[in-house]
């Protein structure tokens, strides 16, 4: 367990990430990070966008209703 502690830059509060922590979740400066509420009451902070899952599910739904059409299109 890695102890944060959380600072003000500006008129905001924040955290520094430690560099094994920014190598585990795969990210670096300028790329997002989500905090997503957990069932427990927690939070966990992830590179994963959690919405991906749902974005892909309704592009594999147009995909297959429109299969044809998007085969003309290509061409």
């Amino acid at each position: 367990m890695l102890e944060l502690k959380v600072r003000k830059f500006g008129n905001s509060l924040g955290v520094v990430l430690p560099k094994e922590v920014i190598n585990c979740l795969h990210t670096g400066d300028g790329q997002p990070l989500y905090l997503v509420e957990t069932p427990e009451g927690g939070y966990l902070i992830t590179s994963y966008d959690p919405t991906s899952e749902e974005k892909m599910a309704k592009v594999k739904d147009i995909c297959n209703r429109y299969r044809n059409t998007l085969h003309v299109l290509a061409k």
